[in-house]
This record gives C-alpha cells, sequence and structure tokens, in this order.
C-alpha cells in the first residue's frame, strides 16, 4: 500500500494464524511442458508451471480469433447469418479445414462452428480476412497482437490466425487461460458451442465432423475449450469445467500424444476439483478489524469486505489455516465515507499463493468538532513521542 505522508502511521495487523494440524495440498506433477490451472470461483491459482514462457501454441491460439469475432458480432460489425467469401489464401490452408472452396460463401454462423467443434483452419482465414484492417490474413493477425497486449496477455503474438507454425506466433499458457476466461464470462452466449461434441458442416467432410476435446461427455462436468497439435508444439488443450458453483480453467502445453493429452487433462480436472474446497472466511458486512481515526467523530472505524469473503483451501485444510494480514495507512483522516477503501486484506492459504482483497469502511465517520480535533491530534503526538525511533523503524521494516 502507498505510504501517506505525515501524520499517518502504517498500521499492520495479523488476524488469523496457522493451525498446527493443517496438511498443504499434494501439487500436482504434470508431465506437461507447460501448464495452469485457476479457479475462477475464488481466482485462486492452482497450478503455474513455466506459466508465462511464450510457446507455440498451434491451434489454440484459434481463442484469440474467436474472441475478436464474438466481440465484432456483440458491436454489429459482423452478423451470424451474414456469407463471406472465401479467398484462395483460405482454401489453400491444410490441417485441420472445413474443406471450403473459393466458390463457397459461408454463413458466419457456421465459421463459427467450423473453428470451435472441427478447427478450420481455412474458415479462420475467412473470419480473419473479413474483419482484417487491410483485407489480409496478416493485418488480422496485427490487430490481434495488439488486442491481445490491451487485455493483458503479455507474452503473445500472433502471425496468422489460426495457429499454422510460425516464428512469431506464440502465447504462454497464462495468457491461454486468460482469452479462455475472457471468452466464458464476456460471451456467455456463444460458449455453449464449444461443448458441440460434433459438426456436420453441409456433409462435405464426413472425416472431420468430431469434436477433438477428450473431456466431453465424460461426466466430470467438462465444456470447453480447444485442442492444439503440431509437431513443434506438441499436444495441448485450453479446458473448462464446471461442477457446483465452481469452474477450473485449465492450460497444458507440450504433451507428447493424443492419449496423454487425454490422461492428463482428466486428471488435472479430477485434481482440481477433489483436492480443494471452497470455505467462507468472513461474510459481508461482518468487521474484521479496526482503523484508528485521525480528527474524526469516532475514534476508530471498521473495517470488513464487500461480499463474502470466499476462498479455496486444501480439503485436509481448516479455514482457520489461513493466514491474513490487514494493511493500511493509519490513523485514517476523516471525514470517512461507508463502504470506502481503506486497505487490503492478504489471505495466505498454506500451500497457495496469496489473494489480496479490498478492506472497506464498515461506516461512515464524520470529521470531529473542533475539540475532537485538538483531542486527535494530542493523542497522535503522544503515540510519537511513545513509539520511539526504534518502535517506528520496526514498524517500517515490517510492512515493507
Amino acid at each position: 500500500m502507498p505510504r501517506k505522508p505525515l501524520p499517518a502511521l502504517k498500521a499492520l495487523l495479523v488476524t488469523a494464524c496457522l493451525a498446527a494440524s493443517t496438511l498443504p495440498a499434494a501439487a500436482f506433477d504434470t508431465s506437461a511442458r507447460a501448464a495452469y490451472v485457476a479457479d475462477l470461483s475464488t481466482g485462486t491459482v492452482l497450478l503455474a508451471k513455466d506459466a508465462d514462457t511464450p510457446l507455440p501454441p498451434a491451434s489454440m491460439s484459434k481463442l484469440m480469433t474467436l474472441y475478436v469475432a464474438f466481440e465484432a458480432i456483440r458491436d454489429g460489425r459482423l452478423s451470424l447469418d451474414e456469407r463471406l467469401p472465401v479467398s484462395q489464401h483460405a482454401m489453400d490452408y491444410g490441417g485441420s479445414t472445413m474443406f471450403l472452396d473459393t466458390t463457397d460463401h459461408v454463413k458466419v454462423r457456421d465459421l463459427l462452428q467450423g473453428i470451435i467443434v472441427l478447427s478450420g483452419n481455412d474458415a479462420c482465414a475467412v473470419i480473419a480476412e473479413a474483419l482484417s484492417p487491410d483485407g489480409t490474413e496478416a493485418g488480422f493477425a496485427r490487430y490481434m497482437t495488439q488486442r491481445a497486449q490491451q487485455l493483458g496477455m503479455t507474452s503473445s503474438s500472433f502471425a496468422n490466425s489460426n495457429g499454422w507454425p510460425d516464428p512469431y506466433q506464440r502465447m504462454s499458457v497464462r495468457d491461454l487461460a486468460l482469452i479462455a476466461t475472457r471468452i466464458i464470462e464476456d460471451f456467455p452466449e456463444f460458449y455453449p458451442l464449444f461443448s458441440e461434441t460434433e459438426y456436420k458442416f453441409d456433409g462435405r467432410a464426413p472425416q472431420n465432423i468430431h469434436n477433438r476435446n477428450p473431456l466431453l461427455g465424460l461426466g466430470i462436468g467438462a465444456d470447453g475449450l480447444k485442442t492444439g497439435h503440431t509437431q513443434e508444439a506438441g499436444y495441448g488443450l485450453v479446458g473448462s469445467a464446471k461442477q457446483g458453483d465452481r469452474r477450473v480453467v485449465f492450460v497444458l502445453s507440450g504433451l507428447d500424444s493424443v492419449q496423454a493429452r487425454a490422461e492428463e487433462s482428466r486428471s488435472v480436472v479430477n485434481w482440481a476439483f477433489r483436492n480443494f474446497r471452497e470455505t467462507t472466511l468472513v461474510p459481508a458486512g461482518e468487521v474484521i478489524t479496526t482503523a484508528p481515526v485521525f480528527q474524526g467523530a469516532a475514534s476508530e472505524v471498521g473495517l470488513t469486505v464487500t461480499e463474502d469473503l470466499i476462498t479455496l483451501v486444501p480439503v485436509l485444510q481448516a479455514s482457520e489455516g489461513v493466514t491474513s494480514e490487514a494493511v493500511f495507512d493509519g490513523p485514517i483522516q476523516a471525514p470517512i465515507d461507508a463502504g470506502q477503501e481503506l486497505g487490503r486484506l492478504i489471505l495466505r492459504p498454506e500451500g497457495l499463493p496469496e489473494r489480496s482483497v479490498p478492506l472497506v469502511a464498515a461506516t461512515a465517520v464524520p470529521q470531529g468538532g473542533f475539540l475532537t480535533k485538538v483531542q486527535s491530534a494530542a493523542t497522535y503526538l503522544m503515540r510519537r513521542i511513545n513509539r520511539g525511533p526504534a518502535d517506528e523503524g520496526a514498524a517500517t521494516e515490517a510492512a515493507s
């Protein structure tokens, strides 16, 4: 937290202790080159292996093309029933395709299903050329790179729309998880397309009608998103599954076979749901701690959270096994509005990354009268005198 100028002092409070009997969660030992697993309901990262290394994403990069297409439909720049022409460039793509040719004019809705279910490289190119600033797939790739940066995907760059091998086509597994999450949260109307197990586009390609996601239909809540494979990238999957109120997004990259991808994906979903559980630490509005107030009608203000504070803990760990630390600049200058953010609560579940949530004022504290201001100033001066240089230095060090 940034320090306020004097007379503010840094206040630091530990509000929970680690229970001696708790055990950390067993880490998931993956054979993937890179992996990332996140629980969306709590924002908890469960696994991060080489999460920020730019890697060849293969067809998993089609998620970025789809996100841009969904944005265009939402903004009215593209419609689902609009028919798009197929260029020679799009037709020339090999690999997974819809077998489009230059005589086709294909509805956008068919192209989207062709990308999601059939992993159509040609369908991606048709969408790309329609939305490109200069009408070319290369121009669309440059736009994708810029849009990815705006979305916070700092380890991504694109040379094409479909993941065709290119030294400049790179994404990290964290970035892939981010774009998957954005699709789920920003476009719920399109997300059901990712759970379709087959799509028979006009019957011309009977050998390519099945979704390659190995988790669909297994009864574990899996409902998306995209597989990928090239010789350079290996086998990968951006997946998501929902069980009850919890949703997990995961990315595996660099596996050595279709079978390894299927087995590892199922294992990571089972691990994420069976080894962690949600627990409510603090209900919304309940005062967690108090902070001193300077020149206010009250000498202190309660600090609380705006929503139920729910966190993820290993199944063998009690909620008392979460250490927490409230950090704020205090005394806090009055007036204070109810709900005003005054600090952060840092949660440290055993075996999981720390998490930071806002602390807000539980009630309003108006400014005090003249006598209150005099008393506050005197109290502050006495506190400064009684603390002494040694105590003040220790407080600064503890807060750093």
